[in-house]
């Protein structure tokens, strides 16, 4: 894993400075702190640059990147791994392609000169983020991974196309304007993102299963965008004849430990991330049987027995043999770190989970262990969340009576009461445009937008005018793909919707990468390996969800592997405690509010409207405030603390400047 950065000119005879190249990557060394290198097509006007994480290949001359081909053709520039890529190697190998690396990233130049880039993305298996120029073809071509596990964002100045893995990598050139928009800030009070759009005007996200195609026509750039891959549920006419349980799981044990394999494969230590959940536990299993030393497994424990899992995930390892090691957090440690957290993820957070992540990640770091293995994606395809599950009992369940859809309901809203207000909404919400669609509004969608009207109260009027006539459901709607919605199950519909949206913005972004590589830290999700997760869409709705079991198929197929507790333990969300739980939590917030959300500094950004802030935190503060609307009005002022953090660490601060300094401070020069 690495972190990766470029510029096309719209006039390819305007230079290029590799002083501004090596700055942005500077400012990502976080993301690849063991060496950089750029390089420069003078006569197209183009440049990449590179921060390395070695994982694969160590040595540091030689697996150096950005790779240009001997022809001097073809130049790349990759953050991510590539899976089974000694096998596609030694294929590539037997057809005469000469390899000067061991790096998985090289085989991606021999392959697409063999079968060109629309045939090389196929073979390409595993989480990754990359820029290829064609010279013969004057072409830029960025490809993220079909699911968004590693970002990539660009935008368009006037003299040219900037692209980069982290949006601070865009902002270190000193065209790129910075500037948070308002239907950007709008949607980062609401924590509801558009897919392919950030907080910040002109500055886009390449969508999962994306590439974003540059070509020169004349001296001016012309951007494209195509899709590669998507989940293609099937449809519900082709859903066919229904096979035995049984021969739905012995296949998903087969992908599954095959996946498993793949991700551990490195030439440093692979350790896992051990939670209480199915997901994780399941991985740690496997993994323990793959190796023959115990397997080193690092969990969070958070000080509120209603959200700790350490003593179940304490059973898992002791069941495995595992190496456990246990940092534990206290609520009110977590603000400490809430501006660096923000710093990283680059959008707002609603919960402080978010930063207890960056300080396991810190602590694995610390510990001399570079990547680790993930659960997510677990809960996308089996339909774990309990807005998932909600959404099967209201439109999915055909065959049940309305006494016994009502009963599944009120058992699942009680057994996730913690989480009203938050993941379940506290009100049930209609968008007109998503239902129009949709055919429903998915429940992982209500709770954020039923805060749509709060939201706009809390904008400067300025921002405030300029989204007045503006629909945050329509939007999302406009951004989804009819033809992968129309005629599926409703369980299909939600799990789709909430794979576009929610896991690609937040699990895999701000919960995922941005908080582990802030450290250095690469995770490998193993569900998400897409043999595996091909399968998974063609699983009927009844294996995901059935009875008062949430992901059903996967704790049938992994029962003998996990203990009894865990095996009849129901899905519980990895949260950290709200802050009004706990007297030291509120403390801690309230200190945070006065610096970040005080009169003065809010009017300094001219993102909020004071009065309204003042109100929020009223209001969260009265006892008389039911807890459904304190966890709500928890996440509205991390919200608001977060869009503040953003405008010091992003528009206050100079950037281009900071990228020199760092880059000077860490000796990466022009050679």
């Amino acid at each position: 894993m690495c972190g990766i950065a470029g510029i096309m000119q719209h006039d390819p005879s305007r230079s290029i400075d590799p002083a501004v190249l090596v700055a942005m990557a500077a400012i990502q060394h976080h993301r690849g702190p063991d060496g950089f290198g750029y390089k420069i097509i003078d006569d197209r006007g183009v440049g990449f640059s590179h921060a390395r994480l070695a994982i694969i290949d160590l040595n540091a001359e030689r697996a150096c990147q950005p790779f240009l081909s001997d022809s001097g053709q073809v130049m790349i520039a990759h953050n991510g791994e590539f899976y089974d890529y000694k096998r596609i190697r030694a294929d590539l190998t037997s057809r005469g392609y000469q390899f000067k690396t061991k790096s998985d990233t090289e085989l991606l130049m021999h392959l697409s000169d063999r079968l060109g880039l629309a045939g090389a993305l196929p073979h390409l298996r595993g989480e990754f983020g990359f820029a290829i120029y064609e010279r013969s073809e004057d072409r830029l071509t960025l490809v993220r991974d079909r699911f968004g596990v590693k970002p990539l964002f660009w935008t368009m100045t006037p003299e040219g196309f900037v692209f980069g893995s982290e949006i601070k990598v865009l902002m270190a050139h000193p065209a790129v304007k910075r500037r948070i928009a308002p239907h950007g800030l709008y949607h980062q009070l609401m924590q509801l993102m558009v897919p392919g759009t950030t907080a910040f005007e002109g500055i886009h996200a390449v969508q999962p299963g994306q590439q974003v195609i540059v070509e020169r026509r004349g001296c001016k750039l012309q951007v494209k965008v195509q899709t590669y891959w998507d989940l293609d549920f099937p449809l519900l006419r082709d859903r066919g004849t229904r096979r035995e349980d049984e021969d739905y799981m012995e296949e998903l044990r087969r992908r599954f430990v095959e996946a498993v394999q793949l991700k551990l494969e490195a030439d440093v230590p692979v350790a896992c991330y051990l939670s209480g959940g199915v997901d994780s536990c399941t991985i740690l299993g496997i993994a323990a049987a793959c190796q023959q030393s115990p397997v080193k497994a690092f969990t969070v424990g958070f000080d509120d027995a209603d959200y700790d899992e350490t003593a179940i995930s304490r059973q898992m390892a002791e069941a495995v043999g595992a190496d456990q090691d246990i940092i534990q957090i206290d609520g009110g440690q977590l603000y400490d770190h809430f501006a660096r957290t923000i710093w990283h993820t680059e959008r707002s957070i609603y919960n402080t989970f978010t930063i207890a992540k960056l300080l396991l990640s810190e602590h694995v770091n610390k510990a001399g262990y570079r990547v680790v293995m993930s659960g997510e994606g677990s809960d996308e395809l089996f339909a774990g969340y309990p807005q998932l599950r909600l959404d099967m009992i209201r439109h999915g369940m055909e065959d049940a009576s309305p006494e016994e859809r009502a009963d599944l309901e009120s058992w699942l809203e009680e057994s996730n009461r913690l989480f009203k207000g938050n993941l379940l909404a506290d009100q049930p919400l209609d968008d007109p445009a998503l239902t129009a669609l949709i055919g429903f509004t998915p429940s992982s969608l209500q709770s954020w937008l039923s805060s749509a009207p709060q939201v706009l109260d809390l904008m400067h009027p300025d921002h405030r005018a300029a989204v007045q006539d503006y629909s945050p459901g329509q939007a999302i709607a406009n951004a989804l793909d009819p033809d992968q919605i129309k005629g599926r199950h409703a369980l299909d519909k939600a799990q789709y919707v909430w794979i576009k949206t929610q896991f690609e913005s937040q699990v895999l972004c701000w919960a995922g990468d941005r908080v582990d590589m802030a450290n250095s830290m690469e995770a490998r999700p193993a569900f998400l390996d897409h043999p595996l997760v091909e399968f998974a869409v063609t699983l009927p709705p009844y294996l995901r969800f059935r009875g008062h079991s949430d992901k059903f198929i996967l704790r049938e197929t992994m029962k003998s592997l996990l203990p009894q507790a865990l095996y009849e333990r129901q899905k519980f969300a990895f949260m950290a405690p709200p802050s009004h739980t706990d007297v030291v939590k509120q403390k801690a917030m309230r200190a945070l509010a006065d610096t970040h959300l005080s009169k003065a500094a809010v009017e300094v950004a001219g993102l909020l409207d004071p009065a309204s802030v003042d109100q929020v935190l009223l209001k969260h503060a009265d006892e008389d405030t039911s807890d459904a609307e304190r966890t709500q009005l928890d996440a509205v002022i991390n919200h608001m603390l977060s869009v503040q953090m953003m405008h010091e660490h992003f528009i206050a601060s100079d950037l281009p400047k900071r990228a020199r300094e760092q880059a000077a401070q860490l000796g990466w020069a022009v050679a």
